[in-house]
C-alpha cells in the first residue's frame, strides 16, 4: 500500500512539473560548428565552451538547454538547413507547445571572437534570452 501511495505522489509530482514547464515553454540554445582545421576549430570549440558555461552559471535549473550542432553531421542537416546555419551560429529557440520562435544570435558571437570580453558576451546573451521569454 505505501508503495502505491509513493507511486502516485511521484506521477503526480512528475505530472504537475511537465505541465508547469509546458507553459512557459521550453528554451535551447543551439550553437552549431563546423569541422575546421586544428587552430581555428580550437577557437571555435572554445566559444562554444564559454557559451556553455554561461547557460551553466546563470541557469543551474536547466531551464534553458545548451546543445553544440556539428554541420557536417549528417544527422543534423534537417535542423542546419531550418536555421540556415554556419559555422558559430547561435540561434536560441523557444519551444511552446506546437509554436517555436527562434533568434539567431551570431553576430554576438563574432563580437566576442573578436573583442573577447566574457562580461559584455554575458550580458548580450542573458538579454537576448529574456527578450525571447517575454514573447507569447
Amino acid at each position: 500500500m505505501k508503495k502505491n501511495i509513493v507511486l502516485f505522489a511521484f506521477i503526480m509530482l512528475s505530472v504537475f512539473t511537465l505541465s508547469a514547464q509546458s507553459k512557459k515553454g521550453k528554451i535551447e540554445v543551439l550553437y552549431f560548428k563546423a569541422n575546421l582545421c586544428a587552430c581555428r576549430a580550437k577557437v571555435c570549440t572554445a566559444v562554444g565552451n564559454d557559451i556553455k558555461n554561461i547557460i551553466d552559471k546563470n541557469y543551474p535549473d536547466s531551464s534553458i538547454i545548451f546543445r553544440e550542432i556539428k554541420l557536417a553531421d549528417v544527422t543534423n542537416k534537417e535542423i542546419v538547413t531550418k536555421y540556415n546555419a554556419q559555422s558559430q551560429s547561435l540561434i536560441i529557440v523557444k519551444k511552446k507547445k506546437k509554436n517555436e520562435t527562434f533568434i539567431d544570435v551570431s553576430d554576438i558571437v563574432k563580437g566576442y571572437s573578436q573583442k573577447q570580453d566574457k562580461e559584455v558576451l554575458e550580458k548580450e546573451l542573458k538579454s537576448k534570452i529574456v527578450e525571447l521569454k517575454k514573447i507569447k
